[in-house]
């Protein structure tokens, strides 16, 4: 057992947290029929790529990777990081503290023909940028998306504090 072992563990936990965080938005989009707005779609991007390197910092630390595995964690950390501050613009957009962008209002959902506009009135909700589509506890998706990515950061920060071993 190398030393990068409690890193690469700690790699994986994050790729997987990022992965059910992920799929989970698609849930509310594709289950629930929730219409993500243009920053509900940016605020995926950290975990799509997020979810990858970290299995893949994961993979190389167990291989004894120890600077390729922190690499990938720090360029994570930094991902994460960018997630949470798009997240934290976003919330707060919904709570009216500064404007959202002009092309925010839902137009990234618009229909191509008549049939997918009735399509979209029977079974979707739009919701613009500025309108929390859901919330929990007061808080709406995109806080508990500054919440997860921030942590996911933090975790990835602290996985490179962890002591390794060429």
């Amino acid at each position: 057992m190398t030393r990068n072992r409690p890193a690469a563990i700690l790699a994986f936990v994050i790729a997987a947290a990022a992965a059910l965080t992920v799929g989970a938005a698609l849930v509310f989009q594709h289950g629930f029929g929730y219409v993500p707005c243009m920053l509900c779609l940016w605020q995926r991007w950290p975990y799509y790529v997020g979810a990858p390197l970290a299995l893949a910092a994961g993979l190389l630390g167990l291989a004894g990777a120890t600077g390729a595995m922190r690499l990938l964690l720090a360029a994570t950390a930094l991902l994460f990081l960018g997630g949470a501050a798009l997240g934290g613009y976003h919330a707060g957009v919904e709570w009216g503290f500064w404007p959202g962008p002009a092309s925010c209002a839902g137009a990234n959902a618009a229909p191509t023909s008549a049939s997918d506009l009735l399509k979209q009135m029977s079974g979707a909700r739009l919701v613009p940028c500025d309108r929390a589509a859901w919330r929990l506890l007061g808080l709406s998706l995109a806080g508990y998306n500054a919440l997860i990515a921030a942590g996911l950061a933090a975790l990835a920060l602290y996985a490179l504090r962890r002591p390794t071993t060429s």
